[in-house]
């Protein structure tokens, strides 16, 4: 657990201290200490930049090789501290987040939540552990699904990153083709995959474990007593820590880009749009999309059913 929060701490000091030499979306330069750099810009555009190309740490906006937005009042370079990314003509609100990816995020959330509660009360809310668990079961099955077909942000293509393309963005070196900052940034995809793989390590358990009083998975019979009992043990201790302690990460994630370094992360999960540059691609989410959506859902809701049936 140590290590856990000794890792994150580095991570975070990582992130807020990284610096940019190349270029960007407006110019050269170098992000410095004061928020938006001469050409460097601001943490969610690294090796872009609102301001110039200048390398002059102590300007607010650097030379002439990058572009001031007009739109911004005019600041003294001795007192400016930009905290919120400028209103540009050249960014746009753009749908990142689909529907059906937004309506899975929320449900999994609550499904989650319930599944420590009644899990860590036991008795009668055991029947709802087994239902929500089931739920679980049905949403990664989906997501998995959407994962390839869904919107162009949800999809594993846009967001599961190679090592290099994780070192260029805790450098600040992402380059403008990678959209770091779109839809799950290279860390945040990580956290991802390993919440699912999670998640789909606890359900897999928890459908062939007996706790030999009352609660006995669909699965049980398919395993021999060994692997129904290791099941049960990772079920009830480690893997229960485990997703408690990726769900705390999380959490302190979303806190730290919200406080630290003024990102929103939880309003475009709520609205699906983000504020970008017009020329970034946006997820489709058109009623034919949405109709996709809930087809696939039934299908694997159907599926969890069809292995809930199995207990009998």
């Amino acid at each position: 657990m140590l290590a856990i929060i000794i890792g994150v701490i580095v991570m975070f000091s990582v992130l807020s201290r990284r610096s940019n030499n190349g270029g960007g979306y407006y110019g050269g330069g170098r992000y410095n200490d004061r928020g938006y750099g001469p050409g460097g810009g601001w943490i969610i555009f690294p090796g872009g930049g609102f301001g110039g190309g200048g390398s002059d740490r102590n300007s607010d906006w650097g030379g002439s090789g990058g572009k001031e937005c007009s739109n911004c009042p005019a600041q003294s370079r001795s007192t400016a501290r930009w905290r919120y990314p400028c209103t540009m003509a050249s960014t746009t609100s753009v749908r990142v987040w689909d529907l059906p990816t937004r309506l899975f995020h929320w449900v999994l959330l609550a499904a989650v939540v319930g599944l420590v509660i009644t899990g860590s009360v036991g008795g009668g809310l055991m029947v709802w552990h087994f239902r929500l668990g089931y739920t679980v079961l049905a949403l990664l099955l989906f997501r998995i699904v959407w994962g390839l077909v869904g919107g162009r942000w949800s999809r594993f293509a846009s967001f599961v990153r190679g090592p290099g393309t994780i070192v260029r963005y805790l450098r600040g070196q992402s380059r403008a083709d990678e959209h770091a900052e779109v839809g799950h940034n290279p860390l945040g995809a990580l956290s991802v995959l390993a919440l699912i793989g999670v998640l789909l390590l606890q359900v897999a358990c928890g459908l062939v474990a007996d706790d030999e009083i009352a609660n006995v998975g669909p699965l049980n019979r398919f395993v021999s007593t060994e692997w129904a009992s290791w099941a049960t043990s990772w079920h009830k201790g480690p893997g229960k820590f485990l997703l408690l302690v990726l769900v705390g990460l999380h959490v302190a994630a979303i806190l730290f880009y919200k406080l630290a370094k003024r990102l929103d992360l939880i309003g475009p999960m709520l609205r699906g749009d983000k504020s970008l540059p017009a020329h970034t691609p946006a997820s489709r989410d058109d009623l034919a999309t949405r109709v996709m959506a809930l087809v696939i859902f039934a299908a694997c809701a159907a599926a969890a059913v069809a292995v809930s049936r199995l207990a009998s």
